[in-house]
């Protein structure tokens, strides 16, 4: 799959962080609520990506973390371990409203697809089911996704539902 028109996408840099966390913070509940140091952190451990237009404007990222990352405190992560140890992990992904329907997700989706083939035979990540987060699931199914596991927190107010998609 070809990026949409006028699509870049490039590794992460610091100087990005201020717009992503704008992006990521938007995106809370479907993704993690951060402070802008604690999403620098995060975007720095190991493999983030960001896609922008031809103007450099941001429109996204995906935050990719190994198995075994301990300057990770997730337990998403460690549940996964549990399950796996070769796999790419997606912390998150997160597009901008002035982003979203054109295809930014998939291509930063197609973009690790690539990247990480041949390198691992899986990539997790996780959906929230409460609150439920409909258009994540449709949205990971439509890409492969499937089911490996569930996990409820919070004094069960909070569920994930964990899923995997192998990579050829």
């Amino acid at each position: 799959m070809a990026h949409p028109p006028g699509m870049i996408i490039r590794p992460y840099e610091t100087s990005d962080l201020p717009a992503l966390h704008v992006i990521n913070q938007a995106g809370v509940p479907g993704v993690g609520d951060e402070t802008e140091a604690t999403l620098g952190r995060w975007l720095s451990l190991h493999d983030a990506r960001v896609a922008t237009r031809e103007d450099g404007t941001l429109l996204g990222f995906i935050n990719l973390i190994p198995p075994g990352e301990m300057g990770y405190d997730s337990a998403n992560l460690r549940w996964l371990e549990k399950w796996g140890d070769d796999f790419i992990y997606v912390d998150r992904i997160a597009i901008a409203e002035t982003g979203r329907g054109q295809g930014v997700g998939a291509a930063l989706y197609e973009d690790a697809f690539r990247a990480y083939a041949g390198k691992t035979p899986w990539i997790t990540c996780e959906v929230n089911l409460r609150p439920p987060n409909p258009g994540s699931l449709r949205f990971h199914t439509r890409l492969g996704f499937e089911e490996i596991g569930r996990r409820s927190y919070a004094d069960d107010t909070k569920e994930v539902l964990y899923l995997a998609r192998a990579l050829t």
